[in-house]
């Protein structure tokens, strides 16, 4: 990539003596090509492996009730978990760079912006108007919105739009088109020039100057992509919506702290950036998995690309407004969680990852799909034999610091505003009726562990429904 204004090297090329050693014994070419055919494996033997980690789990546990040492085990975890916590707690963060400025854009980088579309009439419309009139130099980014076999007016309607906007460009995918979301992102990879590749939602809300202040992050050459904070737009509807605007925080909050403490950045779909020679090198999105961004969130990382962060603007999506659609749609992120553990494990402990990437993987992965799923037998095993919950440390550590995190992450998207005490307890008050909310997640995720051990999920097209503001109407 050429070396624009808006660009600088700060690659580091620290040597790592330890991997140089072991480098002696293996042959880097043949390792190479192993780790690239190993990228994509489908669904070959998910089952087993999810089966394998619940008996682990609920087997451990249950021997840790009954040897003398278990607690042991369990106070060493989470003294390991509260050194880590301490960590990400006084990490800090780098604040947004400055955007760019007309007379940066004049060598800034072409953007391809992609939005996968299925029966979403009511919301393509106003996304693609708010998206053509970016301010951003209109021969320097396009707009590809891929209609996936729509069965209601979703096709007609980006045809008449792409009559008036210049940057629109239409990609109509047959009934018998395959891979899903990943199957339509990577159709329209395929035709779109950007250096910089963006993925939006149909339903997100964006802010005009977007592209200017996410391209600075782009500055360093390890940086393969950038999530920008997602926010619900519907959040005063109920209960689920508001627990949805308090989750949102929260993760802003760890993806931020992450980051600054040399942890894993991870992608969340709506709202994502991604270096077009990043995702080729990735072999672009893996079209056997349900949650697209996370699978490649791992892959940006073992291939040694960094993910960044933007805080402000934040992109806004419709939250769901049921408890039948959350659980529906939280089962499948946690799904494609699981199954980007399960298809990379072999990859994950090598020195593709630095120790401080795998110190950061380890502990979200227990506290976020471990912790829950033990929490089953240990309280089975507490009701039946009148034994305390052995995994309790574990668990006050997690609940401590996801109140921490939720309650910290709704400040910080408020730090322009000079907030009062009682305002600040307002805020606290959010958070303890979000962690309230959180607690489905202890049910989604040990649910979702014994489902993907005894039945493998068949890939198709999944979607939230979108309803929009309900201010427009198209006629044809």
């Amino acid at each position: 990539m050429p070396h624009n204004s808006w660009q600088e090297d700060n690659s580091n090329n620290e040597l790592d003596p330890i991997s140089s050693f072991f480098s002696e014994w293996s042959d880097p070419e043949d390792e190479e090509e192993e780790f690239r055919s190993d990228f994509f494996q489908g669904l070959a033997g998910r089952r087993q492996k999810a089966a394998l980690v619940l008996m682990t789990i609920w087997g451990g546990i249950i021997a840790l009730h009954y040897v003398w040492w278990g607690y042991y085990v369990i106070l060493s975890l989470t003294g390991f978990v509260v050194i880590q916590s301490s960590r990400l707690v006084f990490g800090k963060p780098k604040p947004d760079p400055e955007p760019l400025t007309d007379a940066q854009l004049a060598n800034a980088p072409t953007v391809s912006i992609l939005v996968s579309a299925k029966n979403e009439e009511a919301v393509v419309g106003k996304l693609v108007k708010m998206l053509c009139n970016l301010d951003y130099p209109a021969d320097k980014y396009e707009l590809w919105v891929i209609d996936d076999h729509s069965t209601d007016k979703t096709p007609e309607l980006l045809d008449k739009l792409a009559e008036e906007y210049k940057q629109l460009k239409v990609l109509h995918r047959s009934a018998n088109a395959t891979g899903g979301k990943c199957g339509a992102l990577n159709q329209a990879l395929a035709l779109s020039k950007g250096e910089i590749i963006a993925v939006f939602d149909a339903d997100a809300k964006v802010s005009a100057d977007l592209l200017r202040r996410v391209v600075p992050l782009f500055a360093t050459k390890q940086m393969g992509a950038v999530q920008v904070r997602k926010a619900i737009a519907n959040s005063s509807v109920n209960f689920w919506t508001r627990g949805q605007d308090a989750e949102m925080a929260l993760d802003s909050y760890f993806q931020q702290q992450r980051i600054a403490v040399s942890g894993i950045g991870e992608l969340r779909g709506n709202g994502q950036f991604v270096r077009r020679t990043a995702l080729a090198r990735c072999g672009g999105w893996n079209e056997q998995t349900i949650t697209d961004d996370l699978d490649l969130t791992i892959r940006l990382h073992l291939d040694g690309w960094e993910i960044g962060f933007l805080q402000f603007p934040a992109v806004e999506e419709e939250g769901v407004e049921t408890a039948i659609a959350l659980w529906h749609q939280r089962n499948r992120w946690a799904e494609g969680g699981y199954q980007r553990y399960l298809d990379y494990w072999r990859w994950l402990g090598s020195k593709r990852l630095s120790l401080k990437k795998k110190m950061d993987m380890f502990t979200f992965l227990l506290l976020q799909y471990l912790v829950p799923t033990a929490i089953v037998p240990d309280t089975l095993i507490w009701v039946a034999r009148d034994r305390l919950p052995i995994v309790s440390p574990l668990t006050g550590v997690l609940f401590s610091m996801s109140l921490w995190g939720m309650f910290a992450g709704l400040r910080r998207i408020r730090k322009n505003e000079q907030l009062s005490f009682a305002q600040l307890l307002v805020l606290f008050a959010q958070a303890v009726r979000g962690m309230i909310y959180m607690l489905h997640w202890t049910l989604v995720m040990s649910s979702t562990t014994a489902r993907m051990s005894v039945r493998p999920k068949r890939l198709k097209w999944v979607k939230t429904v979108h309803q929009g503001s309900g201010e427009e109407s198209f006629e044809f």
